[in-house]
């Protein structure tokens, strides 16, 4: 991890220890004359990735998923403590199925659409750390665990991992592809009542890097997911 990287990760930490602190002296100086609480702390979604500005036959195959978990701080603003924010941390894997196959020649990635009947399956996948912010509304209240919210916000993913991966008839051929973006930014959306909740994420930066190209052509795939969001307290 650079140190950018190293620096942006440690900010998130104080930030989330000095709210912590911070809830916990109101929860206790509000005991007696409101009730104090917090909803919404640790999250598991799963979706669907979307590839969006593909090139021209350019097709998605089988189930291109994202899995994403991780813990929210919940900060309440006003006293009925349901609008505040919600700074996080977690974790998220993604896998890419398409007829898009990357080849490894020396230090050169080179990518090619090719017949389906070629393969089995080609893939890409990541796996990412995320440090989500939602504003946060809701009709919730301390008796009531059923009810309605709307979280939008923004998220930021750093790629530690990203692979490359050709399924045939005679073997597997994988290796780290190093034109992924290792920084991966967007807006989110997350609504819904009680347990079911909506999950949309629109990336706003490509998949690939710049110099990840088809047919001398760049590759400016980016992203969006539809899926559904648990939470717990």
């Amino acid at each position: 991890m650079d140190r950018n990287v190293f620096s942006f990760v440690l900010g998130i930490i104080c930030l989330l220890l000095s709210a912590s602190t911070y809830g916990q002296i109101n929860d206790d100086q509000g005991q007696d004359s409101d009730p104090r609480y917090l909803e919404d702390q640790f999250y598991f979604g799963v979706g669907y990735n979307v590839l969006l500005d593909k090139p021209d036959n350019l097709d998605q195959r089988n189930l291109s998923y994202n899995l994403h978990m991780g813990f929210i701080k919940d900060i309440p603003f006003n006293q009925n403590r349901n609008f505040g924010i919600g700074l996080g941390f977690g974790y998220a894997v993604s896998s890419y199925y398409s007829n898009l196959v990357a080849t490894k020649n020396g230090d050169t990635v080179v990518y090619e659409i090719i017949p389906q009947a070629d393969y089995n399956r080609s893939k890409l996948a990541t796996h990412s750390i995320e440090f989500p912010f939602e504003i946060r509304w809701r009709t919730s209240n301390a008796k009531d665990y059923k009810f309605w919210r709307i979280y939008a916000g923004a998220k930021l993913g750093y790629v530690f991992s990203g692979r490359s991966k050709l399924v045939t008839d005679n073997g597997n051929d994988s290796f780290s592809n190093d034109d992924i973006e290792p920084f991966q930014y967007g807006l989110t959306l997350n609504f819904g009542y009680n347990t079911w909740n909506v999950h949309a994420y629109y990336g706003l930066n490509p998949l690939l890097k710049e110099e990840a190209s088809l047919e001398g052509n760049p590759i400016d795939l980016s992203v969006l997911r539809i899926g559904l969001i648990f939470y717990i307290l």
